[in-house]
Order: structure tokens, then sequence, then C-alpha cells
């Protein structure tokens, strides 16, 4: 394969294996921090792996990085316990709106329509995950799941804000930081060994190999391109769920989670539209 075509296979697989997270997390029978740490943990070492020296700059934007990142993983796997696989992932999704939310109030970016227009759409997608009880998810466990999408944002920020280092080592060290806080939850109890197993195959395969893949293939894929394939992980992951444990979304929150993904790929690809355009 060409190295584009070989980029484009890398941000599929990567997207895919992402995709597997909610089906996994529901398959394991233990508190969702301990999860959160175990599998953090097996990830850490495939990234430590892949990296072998890990540069910590100790700037801001590291740090802050590290933090918000640590806290989406943590988010997301309490959120997927709480509510839907579905819910969980979709809600998680609104990330790109609050970079765009944040980048405006706090980085005093110029907004565009198109970013009012995809906002608005977004919190209207958004609510119809609170109507009608979401086919088994819990407005909790929602409300998580927005603060996953919050602490998204903020780690993605912070990626590209990152001068003295890179992405992939903030997300080593925000894994490190997720296994060191949810070792008191660990401890509370062990796991029976098909959880276990569930847990390597989660950290090495499901977290750790994805961003390696991911990071590879930004090197030859725009930035359009990527965020269109990554749409792959919020597609899947409901169905994953659907297919062996039979988890049914509510219809409002597949109505909503259609909304909130047609939102941001229209802002996203108007975004870059834009920027090449501007660029020519």
């Amino acid at each position: 394969m060409s190295p584009r075509q070989k980029a484009i296979a890398e941000a599929i697989i990567a997207s895919i294996l992402w995709s597997t997270g909610g089906l996994l997390i529901k398959l394991v029978d233990w508190n969702p921090v301990a999860i959160s740490g175990a599998r953090s943990f097996f990830a850490s070492l495939a990234l430590l792996l892949y990296i072998k020296k890990p540069k910590f700059t100790k700037s801001k934007t590291q740090t802050i990085g590290t933090i918000a990142y640590a806290i989406s993983l943590i988010s997301f796997v309490v959120a997927t316990k709480w509510t839907t696989s579905a819910n969980a992932i979709l809600l998680q999704f609104t990330s790109p709106i609050f970079v765009a939310i944040i980048g405006a109030t706090v980085l005093k970016e110029k907004v565009y329509w198109f970013d009012i227009t995809s906002i608005i759409v977004v919190f209207l997608g958004m609510g119809l995950f609170f109507i009608d009880g979401m086919g088994g998810g819990s407005t909790a466990g929602n409300l998580v799941a927005i603060l996953a999408g919050f602490t998204v944002a903020i780690s993605t920020l912070s990626f590209k804000l990152e001068k003295d280092g890179s992405a992939i080592e903030i997300t080593l060290f925000g894994n490190i930081l997720v296994f060191l806080i949810s070792i008191p939850f660990m401890l509370q109890s062990m796991p029976d060994l098909r959880s276990i197993i569930i847990l390597v195959i989660m950290g090495v395969f499901q977290l750790g190999v994805p961003y390696i893949f991911y990071v590879n293939s930004m090197k030859e894929l725009s930035a359009l391109e990527a965020i269109l394939i990554t749409v792959i992980e919020p597609l899947l992951n409901p169905v994953w769920a659907f297919i062996f444990i039979q988890e049914n979304p509510g219809i409002y929150a597949v109505i909503g989670g259609i909304i909130v993904i047609c939102a941001i790929v229209f802002r996203n690809i108007v975004s870059m539209k834009k920027f090449y355009s501007s660029h020519e």
C-alpha cells in the first residue's frame, strides 16, 4: 500500500478498535473506576513500549491535558456503566462543540456562523437523551457522558497547544494518572478471570494500540479525513452492544445521536472548506 492508503487503513482500524469500548466495559463485572484503572494500566504499558522515552515537559498545557484526559477516561467508563453504550459514546462525541465554545470564550478565537448553528443543533440533540428514560439509560450517566465530552475537548485543545511534547505522551501520562487514582477502588475487590482477560484486551487493543495507529495516520491524512473516518466509532459502538448484549437505545437517543453526528460532521466539513479556501 501507498503511505496514504496505509494511513487511511490505520485510522479505520483505530476507530473500529475504539468502538468496542462500550461492549467490553459492559462485559466486565467490576467497579467502573477500577475498570478504568486496569484498562489504563495495560494501555500505559502498550504506549510506553511504543514511545520508549517519554518526555515530561511540566508545561501548563501538558499538565492540564493529562488531567483532562484522565478525567475523560474515567468519565466514559462510569457513563457506560450508568447509561447505555449509545448514550455514553454519542454524548462524548459532542466534544468538538465544547472545543468551539472554549476556543471562543477562553482562547478568544473567532466564532463563525457554522459554529453557532452546530452548537445550537447539538444541544437540541443532547436534550433528546434526557427524554423518556432513554432506553435504560440514566440521567446521572448521561451527565457524566457530557462531562467526558467536555474533558475530551480540553485535552484536545491541550494536544494542539502543547509545543514541547506530543499528544501521545499526554495520553500516556493520562493513563498512568488514571491507574494511580483507581488503586483504592481496585483493592476493594478482584474481578473474575474472564473480566481480567477482557481488561487486558481493552487496555492494549481498545485503548493503547488504536492511539498508536491514529497518531501515525495523522502524518498522511488531512484533518477532515481524520474527522470523517473517526465517526466510525460512535456509529459502531452501540451496534456491538446491540448485537452481543441486546442493549437497545431509546428512540429519542437514536434521533438525538443522528442529530449530534450530523451537526459535528457538518461543522467540520464547512470549517475545513473555509480553512482550505483561505489558504489557497
